[in-house]
């Protein structure tokens, strides 16, 4: 225990002082200190992109080719399954509405960057594109989008593989395949520092060039007011619809939610949120032990509010024009990308910059954005767990009384 209370202080340490050599960097610039910042931030660019893409793909296919499986009740996790897309595709919606009527200022003069997107393309052909013509080429180039496509159609086909044996080798190679991408993560979020003082020493020598800090608060406000408005108003109505009290199920999940909100975990949290669950919210185990892990995995409904916000923000930054259509797409990226955030440490920073790596969008100014993380993390948490135990009521609503008349 004290090695890890060891190991978290100095990691925080280290965190601090990149930040701080890095703004000491970007205000006196010399040609070593920048060509070593530029270096470090275009190697995490590269592995953002190498370790995201099949995290992405694996997990998803994981996710899918598991649903249900070992459930005596075949329609509980359809219900789960509906709500939670439910729910995660009305979060992001609210992060697209919030955007549209309150967008924030660029951080940097749009001319300013270079920008990677194509923007003559029509949405047709970009769908077009997406569709892969060959096995490889989606994770060799990094088409993040191709890759959800072809992560979602086999775990489909994993799950309906009638030779048992066979989808168990499967499913117990991809989930080794699984771990071994986790620890890679591991390796990077601890050489994570050094991409922070590439990042932060490129995006302060750009302040200098007359960048302005007020739309990055209000891009703040922004992602907190998103989960604040699905969490207190969307998740609430929804229960309060079905005709159960919102105030007396967040009463009794409170735990869980005070846990979420600090241990930035919700798989940390998972034993605290079955155990209110059953005994305070009197959720049939069946139903709470099958639909609260795989919420865990699935039902990232801020992780789809922060990326959607996220990438749109970075995008518009780099030049892009942000309209009605652009918005509606990406409420469908971020709530598919959202389920690929399967408890991997900073998952939604990580798909964040992935996406925007693919679309050769400049990331700088994430590292910017990664000092209020921690916060914003905090917030997302506690809506993900929050979101959890409301789909967990809801399903409990419908099959509850079924299961027990089967005991």
């Amino acid at each position: 225990m004290k090695n890890t209370k060891n190991n978290s202080w100095k990691y925080t340490l280290g965190f601090a002082l990149a930040i701080g050599l890095g703004i000491v960097n970007g205000l006196l610039p010399t040609q070593a200190g920048m060509t070593i910042a530029q270096f470090l931030s275009d190697v995490f660019v590269r592995l953002f992109k190498f370790i995201s893409v099949p995290i992405i793909g694996v997990t998803i296919c994981l996710t899918i080719a598991r649903l249900g499986s070992g459930s005596a009740e075949k329609s509980l996790w359809k219900r789960t399954l509906g709500y939670t897309l439910g729910t995660t595709i009305v979060a992001a919606g609210v992060g697209a509405a919030l955007y549209y009527f309150f967008p924030p200022e660029n951080v940097t003069a749009a001319a300013s960057l270079p920008t990677g997107i194509e923007a003559q393309k029509g949405y047709f052909d970009y769908f077009l594109s997406v569709v892969p013509d060959n096995p490889l080429a989606p994770f060799v180039h990094g088409h993040v989008m191709s890759v959800l496509l072809i992560a979602i159609v086999v775990g489909i086909a994993i799950r309906y593989i009638k030779e048992k044996a066979a989808q168990e080798t499967i499913l117990n190679l991809l989930t080794a395949v699984q771990s071994v991408l986790f620890f890679i993560v591991r390796l990077i979020i601890w050489l994570l520092p050094l991409g922070i003082f590439g990042f932060t020493s490129i995006c302060v020598r750009d302040f200098q060039h007359g960048v302005a800090l007020n739309g990055l608060g209000k891009y703040f406000i922004l992602v907190v007011s998103s989960n604040l408005i699905q969490g207190l108003i969307v998740l609430p109505l929804l229960l309060a619809f079905r005709r159960i009290n919102p105030f007396q199920t967040m009463r009794n999940m409170y735990q869980a939610l005070l846990v979420a909100f600090f241990s930035k975990s919700s798989a940390g949290t998972l034993p605290v949120t079955m155990a209110c669950a059953e005994e305070k919210n009197h959720i049939h185990p069946t139903v709470s032990r099958f639909v609260l892990p795989i919420c865990t995995t699935v039902n990232m409904n801020g992780c789809a509010s922060f990326i959607l916000i996220t990438v749109i923000y970075l995008m518009q930054n780099n030049g892009a024009v942000i309209t009605v259509p652009t918005l509606l797409v990406w409420v469908f990226i971020a709530t598919v990308a959202a389920i690929g955030n399967a408890g991997v440490p900073m998952g939604c920073y990580f798909l964040a910059a992935s996406l925007l790596s693919s679309l050769n969008v400049p990331i700088a100014l994430m590292g910017i954005i990664l000092p209020f993380y921690t916060v914003l993390d905090m917030v997302e948490t506690s809506l993900n767990v929050w979101s959890d135990s409301c789909v967990a009521t809801l399903v409990n609503k419908d099959v509850g009384k079924e299961l027990q008349k089967e005991k």
